[in-house]
């Protein structure tokens, strides 16, 4: 549908202006555009670009039961609602506009997730289902004012729930056993805990979701399908390569916030959290994009070893940034800072390069 591209672009000038607003809030003089802009950094990339693109996602995945039906657009809403909420934040409009228009892209991206569960109730769509409760639960927080440090948590659940489960769909080829899925649930539900305890119990509660950050890092790593495709070719391998490197990511913030807990602000939140957003989930991002964005925009594309730029790119500069945060080194951070978003939009640049190397598909 000719809806899709449009959406596409709102998510994209969202991370943009994420990425933007985060070089000034980590110490670049770059004009700000307006001056709540730097504000919005988090909220930008995860609420307004991460939670658009997934919404867009799972309309896509939708639309393919609907056609033909009148109420297919409906599918699209929450895609639309979240870019809008970008598009509001970047402008400056009036609270609580920005923060109304995401809640109401999570809430529809829940109501999406309610009707895949009606075509398929299972472990894997189960935990993709809890991944949009927290997006609907995060932007509810934000919306009601609640401080972002305990908000971002939330938004890492939806991130995390949402990987995990199509990551555990997928493993499903491997044969699992039940002792192997009850550990996958475990894990889940030992993160989950923190996450709850973390509202009451901040510093604890992190500590917790840590836990599980741990947990569910391990577990994919030992059970995910990309350790057998690790050993093909092409882009089989290109794709196990980014969600292994994610894996690590996560680990290391489960396993920051287990040794540090909740702290509110500064480089060791700045580590955490980064680890999360650029190493795990952008991990994701670059190892799924040849294969969503063809899907989301209806255009082919093809894989290219230079994909493995901004993989290693990602990487290292991550680790200059991590690094620098636990050694309490403000230029480093700066620095790595810098160097992630220009990955990111060397990212933007070989996708949109690949894309254009083959012709527009029939959609």
């Amino acid at each position: 549908m000719k809806i899709r591209r449009p959406l596409l672009l709102l998510a994209i000038l969202a991370l943009i202006a994420a990425l933007w607003a985060g070089l000034i809030r980590i110490g670049w003089q770059w004009p700000p555009l307006q001056p709540a802009l730097p504000a919005a950094h988090g909220p930008l990339m995860v609420a307004a670009f991460l939670g658009a693109v997934i919404c867009l996602e799972r309309g896509v995945a939708l639309s393919l039961f609907y056609e033909g039906d009148g109420r297919l657009l409906l599918l699209y809403l929450p895609a639309l609602f979240s870019g809008l909420g970008g598009v509001a934040l970047i402008l400056g409009l009036p609270q609580p506009i920005g923060p109304a228009l995401v809640w109401a892209g999570g809430v529809g991206l829940l109501l999406l997730f309610g009707l895949i569960l009606r075509r398929q109730t299972a472990l894997f769509t189960i935990v993709m289902a809890l991944g949009a409760l927290c997006l609907a639960v995060a932007n509810g927080l934000w919306l009601w004012g609640r401080p972002l440090h305990i908000v971002v948590w939330w938004w890492i659940g939806f991130l995390v729930f949402t990987i995990a489960g199509e990551r555990l769909e997928l493993s499903r080829l491997t044969k699992l056993t039940a002792n192997q899925q009850r550990g996958f649930t475990a894990v889940n539900a030992l993160f989950l805990l923190g996450l709850i305890v973390s509202l009451f119990w901040y510093v604890n509660g992190v500590r917790l979701a840590g836990a599980g950050l741990v947990g569910i890092a391990l577990w994919l790593f030992r059970h995910d399908i990309a350790r057998r495709t690790i050993r093909r070719t092409g882009q089989p391998r290109f794709t196990a390569a980014c969600m292994l490197t994610g894996y690590f990511w996560l680990a290391a913030a489960g396993g920051i916030a287990l040794i540090f807990g909740g702290v509110p602000a500064g480089l060791r939140y700045d580590a955490m959290l980064h680890a999360v957003f650029l190493g795990f989930a952008f991990g994701m991002i670059f190892g799924h994009a040849p294969i969503i964005f063809p899907a989301v925009a209806g255009i082919t594309m093809r894989y290219h070893p230079w994909f493995y730029s901004h993989l290693i790119l990602l990487n290292l500069t991550l680790l200059l940034r991590v690094t620098a945060d636990l050694l309490i080194w403000p230029q480093g951070r700066a620095w790595g800072g810098l160097l992630n978003a220009l990955v990111l939009v060397l990212f933007l640049v070989n996708t949109v390069t690949a894309a254009r190397r083959q012709p527009i598909s029939v959609h």
